[in-house]
């Protein structure tokens, strides 16, 4: 599109999260009007450490934002499977880092998403938005929030997550999917992470269908520790003890199962862990899909918040080549769903120990039931 095309846009995106804020940035360069509507009364974030790959921190480097996110993260060299008792599995250097000349930083997801909202111009974000309804008229949209206002825009952006109010009134309604796992997240000190905070680099060790995430966070002085375990109850936030976490870890290194004995229960995240069925379209001629929203994911291979990140970056580079926008929002989907599509796919795929050179981790499909109902949340 004609750069006065672009600055002639009229963007609304739904959601800001990951997703919500780096599709606001990308655009916004593009000279568009965006405003962002997120239903929280406040923009946080919950859980622990993530991984941002070096495409990831090409895009922020591309759109001016990257020694923010670095001022709140830490690079990483490698990542490493061990076994349950920490005998090696594998051990390799980060994919990527050869062909954008970046590493893979290590960010905690709150850090992550305030450094996101924070290079937004002020005045872009709309808290307390929750949306309703959203009406495609063909070459715009209709959003209609809780509050009794309303927005018309001619883009809409869907970026508000697995849950998604856009993708299940346009795009079908696909409900999450359990897992069969849970996942129990906490940040701790590195004081209390019992010698195992080494390094600046992510370790997984696995055994008996469990599997605990090390990801050190040095620019805070604390570590990201994910236990992930094979669980029938499909509860979106179970209710756990000390002794149930402690049964899961049991065999483990014995600084693993010191650090779950050490755990403040009142800090640890719980919840069972949830992806979707690919959604066959993403888009209409003025409603787009990005994020959870188009493709949740489960988190074994790390990708959900850099995918959402990618999506982003190209969302704007089709509207900026295409003709138009119902041609952009095409090459956009084109570009990006094969790859998420594979993503999804290899999340949920079994895997041993012995499988782990052709699946980086994935995730039995036999454990994948219906979500039950929930509330909001």
């Amino acid at each position: 599109m004609q750069p006065s095309d672009l600055r002639n846009l009229n963007i609304a995106v739904v959601g800001a999260g990951y997703a919500g804020a780096a599709a606001a940035k990308a655009l916004s360069l593009l000279g568009a009007t965006v405003n962002v509507y997120e239903q929280a009364s406040g923009i946080r974030e919950v859980g622990a450490g993530i991984g941002l790959r070096p495409s990831t921190m090409d895009r922020f480097r591309q759109w001016g934002i990257f020694d923010a996110i670095a001022r709140v993260s830490s690079p990483s060299d490698y990542f490493e499977i061990l076994s349950a008792t920490g005998d090696p599995i594998m051990k390799e250097a980060w994919p990527e880092i050869d062909v954008f000349g970046q590493k893979t930083h290590l960010i905690h997801r709150g850090d992550f998403i305030e450094a996101l909202v924070s290079v937004l111009p002020e005045g872009m974000v709309h808290v307390g938005h929750k949306l309703e309804s959203v009406q495609d008229e063909g070459d715009r949209a209709r959003l209609t929030f809780a509050n009794g206002t309303s927005a018309t825009a001619d883009l809409v952006v869907g970026a508000d997550g697995i849950k998604s109010v856009v993708r299940a009134q346009l795009f079908g309604d696909n409900q999450p999917v359990f897992s069969g796992e849970h996942a129990y997240r906490v940040v701790i000190s590195v004081d209390d992470a019992h010698g195992m905070a080494v390094d600046d680099n992510f370790r997984m060790y696995i055994g008996r269908g469990t599997k605990v995430y090390f990801l050190p966070l040095r620019h805070r002085d604390q570590v990201s520790f994910d236990v992930t375990a094979l669980c029938p109850d499909p509860t979106w936030a179970p209710k756990i003890t000390k002794d149930d976490l402690l049964r899961t870890v049991e065999g483990f290194d014995e600084r693993i199962v010191n650090i779950t004995r050490d755990l403040d229960m009142d800090a640890v995240n719980c919840r069972a862990v949830y992806d979707i069925d690919p959604v066959d379209r993403w888009h209409s001629d003025s409603v787009v899909l990005v994020g959870d929203a188009a493709h949740s994911m489960l988190h074994h291979q790390g990708q959900g918040a850099n995918s959402a990140i990618l999506d982003a970056g190209a969302l704007a580079d089709a509207l900026k080549e295409a003709g138009s926008v119902k041609e952009a929002l095409a090459s956009y989907q084109a570009a990006r769903k094969p790859v998420t599509d594979e993503l999804q796919r290899i999340s949920r795929q079994g895997w041993t120990e012995d499988e782990i050179d052709d699946v980086f981790p994935g995730q039995k499909p036999a454990s994948q039931q219906p979500a039950p109902q929930h509330p909001e949340g």
